[in-house]
């Protein structure tokens, strides 16, 4: 007996669309509408812009072709594009756009699914909120501000053990796999009930000494909004909006997914904005978290969100949910890192060189779906930049 798979459609996405793309069972079309309007989808909370659009302006000289070392092979841009299912590319080098490409129908005012990037967005906002004063610092326990946790596993659990997912606390993220704590999750925000996501959180048993193991956990991130919430009394998308968003001339307002109507944003993946704006977040992390002589997060803050580090003796290539990013031989001088979300959604800065590469794409599954290694595209780009 044969098992037919369901024909394509391109429709307005639902609940069900999302947890199939999770499962990696979505046909490209539906999976395209899908990305492009999940902010349709779950109820979302707005991320305001300002008045003001900060340009990004052309360069004279643009990036048309460069070889792509991966694989043993050589690849080119069109492979890098059209492989890895690409529907959006951004590269700008000092200040200056130098490639732009748009695929499938998206375009400059398309608000594209953040993913896993919305991850380092959430972490940026408990720097700033250190420099206001609502925490005190990231050695600080999670329970000083969130006492509902007392007794949970997070009980021990300091700020800075679950900005860099070392908390020890149990956690499986696989998407593809039902009955995983990151489908549970799912689950729990398609129902749509709130404060449910945070009492599955609490649950949890820890299964490590905190700061021993890294384990990559999109449930942290979910703490890491209502540690925020918690320490500033303001939602994570209006702090969001207060602190960056409306000051670093976005083009539009973006949307973040709630866990429920009038419930925590989803701060772990539910960020949906234009590829131009996420473009101007890597900008401000490049310049160290600064906007218009202001800084927003404390002196040095993206330089320790973003390196690598040690866990329980052993090297850990993870920041504060940031993600360092070595060159060609390995080697991580140049401080280049990344905010990447499944399904190929990434902003890379590189402070050294001067250059934010912004991609957006709609691969088939959530992880291991690419063609060329990403990492080997902006290491490739770095050098033909300069």
């Amino acid at each position: 007996m044969t098992t037919s798979l369901p024909l394509s459609r391109p429709s307005t996405p639902d609940i069900g669309d999302i947890v199939t793309a999770y499962a990696g069972k979505l046909m490209p079309d539906v999976q395209m509408q899908t990305f492009s309007n999940t902010h349709e989808v779950f109820p979302t909370r707005t991320i305001k812009a300002g008045a003001a659009v900060s340009a990004l302006p052309y360069a004279t000289t643009r990036l048309e072709d460069m070889p792509i070392p991966a694989n043993g092979k050589t690849y080119d841009l069109f492979d890098y594009v059209s492989q890895n299912r690409l529907v959006g590319l951004l590269a700008i080098k000092d200040g200056q756009i130098v490639h732009e490409y748009h695929d499938q129908g998206i375009g400059p005012e398309t608000r594209w699914m953040s993913m896993s990037m919305a991850k380092s967005v959430s972490t940026t906002l408990v720097g700033a909120a250190i420099l206001d004063g609502h925490i005190k610092s990231v050695d600080d326990q999670l329970v000083e501000y969130m006492p509902e946790l007392g007794g949970s596993g997070y009980d021990g659990v300091s700020i800075k053990h679950l900005l860099q997912m070392t908390s020890g606390v149990s956690w499986d993220d696989t998407h593809t796999t039902a009955g995983s704590e990151r489908r549970i999750m799912l689950d729990l925000q398609v129902a749509q009930k709130p404060g449910e996501i945070m009492k599955f959180m609490a649950s949890l048993p820890r299964i490590a000494e905190p700061g021993q193991v890294w384990n990559y956990s999109t449930g942290e991130t979910h703490v890491v909004g209502a540690l925020v919430k918690a320490a500033t009394g303001k939602w994570l998308s209006d702090y969001c909006s207060e602190i960056m968003w409306s000051r670093l001339g976005m083009q539009a307002d973006a949307a973040w997914w709630l866990e429920s109507p009038d419930g925590l944003e989803v701060a772990g993946s539910g960020i949906c904005a234009t590829l131009h704006d996420y473009a101007r977040l890597g900008l401000f992390a490049l310049n160290g978290g600064v906007i218009e002589g202001e800084p927003v997060v404390p002196a040095g803050w993206f330089k320790e969100a973003t390196e690598p580090r040690v866990a329980g003796g052993n090297p850990l290539n993870y920041g504060y949910m940031w993600w360092p990013v070595p060159d060609r031989d390995g080697d991580f001088s140049e401080g280049a890192f990344s905010a990447r979300g499944i399904f190929g959604q990434y902003i890379y800065i590189n402070p050294t060189r001067n250059i934010v590469l912004t991609v957006l794409s709609c691969r088939s599954k959530p992880k291991f779906s690419e063609a060329i290694l990403d990492n080997d595209f902006f290491n490739a780009a770095v050098e033909a930049l300069g």
